[in-house]
């Protein structure tokens, strides 16, 4: 049995900077046809000189790969028509950070007063800019997503012109919110589609599924199970692949994220097809992003297979998603 996969996308992906983007940044293009690239490296990308030169750093690594790195800008509140206007050809969206929410935000939003943020939002509306949101509060963490969405819905309303991405959603409220703002959609990860908070914490505490948002209860992942495995579109698939070295996950003050770039595609197949959803898998890896962003992919064809893939225990010194387990599906042929 194989599959066909046109033009897969990842709409959500951290490449990091230097060693480490030479090691990841190749397993993302060898089977995706681009990808939304996340700026929270250090120092965050803020102008356009950075951007155009993070974009040059990913294509020296991935090599003639056929892949295009969407860049992202990191929001800042001071960011004007005439900036955006001058650098908005470089750049497929704006990525917002709550200041401290996760992996190198310091620096991001304090303060989600609509004042405040009017400039930059309005500016980004007229220009047809979307906005990204990494929506948490500082609140209990296992509150913290359902928290933060009447700020969505406070921001949807008020700039009803502007495309707003509920990033890597993890609960059933963020679900439901998709459909209540026609300017809201969201990103929905690999690992959210597999795991809860029992997978990480409930028996001996398994770092390399430790993320910001955090998995959240069996009801959360139900409902995100329900959207993407029928490809609503207001969904699409975006990895928040977040690579960190074996020896800052396997440690105190554990980093944020899971990195499961390599295997994605041969676990959402896997994933679809048991719930006899395989149908729906291009939409959600690519067509839905498609429609979104208004854009079109790098041709590109992912050619899997039916077989008994061995998930590696690392690449390099980044420990993947399942690392060791068994996968029904493999990549056979790139086209």
């Amino acid at each position: 049995m194989q599959l066909k996969i046109n033009s897969p996308l990842d709409m959500h992906l951290h490449l990091r900077q230097g060693d480490m983007l030479k090691t990841v940044a190749p397993l993302s293009s060898k089977s995706f046809a681009g990808a939304l690239i996340m700026p929270n490296t250090l120092p965050p990308i803020t102008s356009k000189e950075q951007v155009v030169a993070y974009k040059q750093e990913i294509l020296d690594a991935i090599d003639n790969d056929k892949f295009t790195p969407y860049m992202s800008l990191f929001f800042k509140n001071s960011y004007s028509y005439e900036f955006l206007n001058d650098i908005k050809d470089e750049i497929l969206s704006i990525k917002l950070y709550p200041d401290g929410a996760t992996t190198n935000s310091d620096g991001g939003v304090a303060s989600f007063d609509i004042d405040s943020l009017k400039e930059t939002l309005e500016a980004m509306s007229e220009l047809e800019i979307p906005l990204n949101i990494h929506g948490e509060t500082t609140g209990f963490v296992m509150d913290r997503e359902a928290e933060f969405i009447p700020i969505y819905e406070q921001l949807a309303t008020a700039f009803p012109k502007l495309k707003i991405i509920m990033e890597h959603i993890t609960t059933k409220d963020a679900v439901k919110a998709l459909d209540r703002h026609p300017n809201l959609f969201a990103t929905i990860t690999l690992h959210h589609l597999f795991i809860t908070l029992d997978d990480v914490a409930g028996g001996m505490l398994q770092p390399h599924l430790f993320c910001k948002p955090i998995a959240k209860r069996p009801q959360d992942r139900e409902a995100l199970l329900n959207v993407a495995l029928n490809a609503h579109p207001k969904v699409m698939f975006g990895s928040d692949s977040a690579p960190h070295p074996k020896d800052k996950k396997e440690a105190p003050g554990c980093a944020a994220g899971v990195f499961t770039a390599p295997i994605a595609l041969p676990l959402l197949a896997e994933l679809f097809e048991k719930h006899n959803k395989l149908e729906n898998l291009q939409n959600f890896v690519s067509n839905n992003a498609q429609k979104i962003y208004n854009i079109t992919p790098t041709k590109k064809s992912i050619i899997l297979k039916k077989g008994n893939f061995t998930i590696p225990s690392s690449y390099k010194d980044v420990v993947p998603f399942m690392a060791d387990s068994s996968a029904s599906w493999e990549i056979k042929e790139i086209v």
